[in-house]
């Protein structure tokens, strides 16, 4: 009997998560490190979809003097290359892969179908999202809240640099609160920084939980599947 908790999750994973200690770029260990336990969730009969940033690559804000647009679609760009450097470490550990992308690039990946992506996840292959919603203005969280919408997620698991939602960057403030729950209304409220606003605010009117959770130690994948508590649920 599994052990897990939820049937399907959505993984959000930011580029920077991808480039280990290096900052930038794909640190071919830290991708390794998280397939690994990505791998240990799929053989727990957990269907997996990820939704990967490319801030390891480029940032759309480290184009301000570009016209945004042109700058948020170098984005999506990264988002692809992340999304093949992910499928590559899974299928070499035998998990079968696909990558979707919202901007079609057919001799590397699927356009992304929801009914295709559906049956994907049906028959235990992992799906990665990426090129965001394929809009500009829009960040890969409002794609992550976007397509665990459109897949039915049981719950969007957000990986980040920090442990838990806090008051305040507890970097700064060493006296921040870590909240272990709070509600998408208190987290527009106190404009905490969990996601954009526009995706907590999806996330709310959809009614899908969020766990945020450090991504420093990828074992904190599996514990969240399996309904351990750590950092913090969003609902």
């Amino acid at each position: 009997m599994s052990e897990a908790k939820y049937k399907r999750v959505l993984l959000k994973l930011s580029g920077e998560a991808l480039a280990g200690e290096q900052k930038t770029g794909v640190d071919a260990k830290t991708v390794g490190n998280i397939c690994d336990k990505i791998k240990e969730v799929v053989d727990m009969g957990v269907q997996v979809a990820i939704v990967v940033g490319g801030g390891n690559f480029w940032r759309g804000r480290n184009g301000h003097q570009m016209e945004q647009t042109t700058a948020d679609y170098m984005g999506m760009l990264a988002t692809a290359m992340n999304g093949l450097a992910l499928q590559d470490a899974l299928e070499s550990r035998g998990i079968h892969s696909r990558v979707q992308t919202a901007i079609e690039m057919r001799e590397i990946a699927e356009p992304f179908i929801q009914r295709k992506a559906e049956k994907h996840l049906d028959r235990g292959r992992v799906v990665i999202f990426a090129c965001g919603t394929g809009h500009p203005y829009f960040t890969t969280d409002t794609a992550a809240v976007l397509r665990a919408t459109e897949i039915k997620a049981d719950i969007i698991l957000l990986g980040k640099a920090i442990d838990a939602v806090y008051s305040a960057d507890p970097k700064i403030q060493p006296d921040a609160i870590k909240f272990e729950e709070i509600s998408y209304l208190d987290v527009l409220n106190k404009d905490l920084k969990v996601m954009d606003s526009t995706a907590t605010a999806m996330c709310r009117d959809n009614n899908i939980p969020l766990l945020v959770f450090g991504i420093a130690d990828p074992e904190n994948i599996v514990r969240a599947v399996k309904g351990e508590k750590i950092g913090t649920i969003v609902s």
